[in-house]
């Protein structure tokens, strides 16, 4: 019997599912029901962001880059409504709901009914949630790699470097040149099957674990197994009517009591269908996190990968300490193919988020802040620790020539007039309703503050607070421009005030 929460989730998988594509021959299923205990967060681990993106998102758009045109199926569990709002309503997208974690290839038989048997007889992907440095490269030559190798299901494996007793990977058992009874093998180098690192250190030290392939038994000992690097993902490819076929046939006898994925590779062995392993060009692409130790680990190979692209192009001050969102690196990197020097220098903690449209000729020294739609114009220097923000719906255009000193605060809607200077201290902030315009060759100085105001050319303001206010150019008899200095509003609630 279904809980109210459950009927909740339920309801939600059917209001922003969306139909799947039948003339496309892919379909991705991706694990997120998970919550992830040694994460130790409220938040679901597949939310975790790697480079500002979280992970199961990063999942999906690498199959759906990689594949162009795939379905997707979202197997969706503990904080469900979290990791579907993150996906959100997306073309060719069914979620399906895990209500109770029995293991991946339970979470497996839950995508599967989302998909039309009548209507499908392609390929589908199972693919974890949190493998979050997945890339299109890669699912792009697995997909391929998988046809070429006409088999019936595809391990993407990888070779783990590090010490034997810090690899809790499944292991790819393959056969030995020789069966357990010392005669030679013809399928050496075949994959028998996965074993999962839990159920390795279940086994007997001293008792000897046999498993056969094609009617010949092989032997391993525990210490064997243990020592195996080459590891299972938690990638895969199947022939759709084959998967269906033995998908129900998994039994949950191991030390977990769950239906695990991995024991479809004995499955198909069993019935004759051929199982293939394939290893991707970069083995960091691999990298899923249980922990935030790991997180962190896979957060520093993405920000490497960034710097190694654009290193060339732009100037970061510390490899180590940068944030750019990548739709921001590939405008960087389509700048560069048309053979002008963007001579953009980036400082130590500088932050670059989705949305900013960087120029020629660009500094922003050390922890500067951009976030939202703010487009520069040439020649323009931001100093540290300045702010530089919109909301979604927002512009912030700033001028040529313009220079931004320390520490301000600028946010929302704002235009910025050429060769204007805002020196330090200075906040200023435009909304949709009253907008803040500001003109060329304008001087801000001093603890001043604007709001929503409309400042004509060449004026200096100074230790002044401004709202919903127009400044007019006034010029003196002596040539000379009225400067704006120490204005400021009636106080507001004086009769709440009094002296000690």
């Amino acid at each position: 019997m279904q809980t109210e929460m459950a009927k909740e989730v339920y309801a939600l998988c059917e209001k922003i599912s969306t139909e799947l594509d039948y003339t496309q021959n892919d379909v991705a299923i991706i694990l997120a029901a998970g919550h992830g205990k040694r994460i130790k967060s409220q938040k679901s681990k597949m939310l975790h962001n790697i480079w500002g993106v979280s992970s199961v998102e990063r999942v999906y758009n690498a199959c759906s880059a990689g594949i162009p045109g795939i379905n997707s199926v979202v197997v969706v569990g503990i904080k469900a409504p979290d990791v579907m709002q993150v996906i959100g309503n997306r073309e060719r997208t069914q979620f399906a709901y895990q209500e109770i974690q029995k293991g991946t290839g339970h979470a497996v038989q839950v995508g599967l009914e989302r998909i039309d048997e009548t209507k499908f007889n392609g390929t589908v992907f199972v693919l974890p949630g949190d493998m979050g440095l997945l890339d299109k490269r890669t699912m792009t030559e697995f997909r391929d790699k998988f046809r070429e190798s006409k088999s019936d299901m595809m391990v993407l494996t990888g070779i783990y470097e590090g010490p034997v007793e810090a690899n809790y990977y499944g292991r790819i058992v393959r056969v030995k040149d020789k069966d357990a009874e010392g005669k030679k093998s013809t399928d050496a180098g075949n994959v028998i099957e996965i074993i999962e690192h839990k159920d390795i250190l279940a086994l007997h030290d001293d008792k000897p674990y046999i498993t056969s392939y094609k009617g010949r038994h092989y032997s391993f000992t525990k210490d064997e197994l243990l020592k195996i690097n080459e590891y299972n993902s938690g990638v895969y490819a199947f022939d759709y009517k084959k998967l269906t076929e033995l998908i129900h046939s998994i039994k949950s006898e191991n030390s977990q009591n769950e239906i695990y994925i991995t024991d479809l590779i004995a499955l198909f062995n069993k019935q004759g269908y051929n199982v293939s392993a394939s290893s991707p060009k970069e083995q960091y692409v691999l990298m899923g996190f249980n922990d935030k130790a790991v997180l962190k680990e896979m957060e520093k190979v993405y920000r490497q990968n960034v710097y190694n692209k654009i290193k060339n192009i732009i100037e970061i001050e510390d490899p180590d300490d940068f944030f750019i969102h990548d739709e921001v690196v590939e405008t960087i990197l389509n700048q560069d193919t048309k053979g002008e020097p963007l001579d953009i220098h980036l400082g130590k903690g500088v932050y670059i988020g989705k949305g900013v449209d960087l120029n020629y000729n660009l500094t922003l020294k050390r922890n500067v802040v951009v976030q939202g739609n703010v487009i520069f114009g040439k020649n323009v220097t931001v100093w540290e620790n300045v702010l530089l923000s919109t909301f979604p719906t927002q512009k912030f255009r700033i001028g040529n020539n313009v220079e931004i000193l320390w520490g301000d605060i600028i946010k929302g809607n704002i235009e910025i007039g050429e060769n204007t200077k805002i020196e330090s201290s200075v906040n200023m902030t435009g909304s949709d309703e009253y907008p803040l315009r500001i003109g060329k060759n304008v001087l801000v100085k001093g603890t001043s503050y604007i709001f929503g105001s409309i400042i004509e050319d060449d004026i200096h303001i100074e230790h002044s607070v401004l709202i919903n206010k127009r400044v007019e150019k006034l010029i003196k008899k002596n040539g000379q421009i009225q400067k704006v200095q120490f204005y400021l509003p009636m106080p507001s609630g004086i009769d709440t005030i009094s002296d000690l």
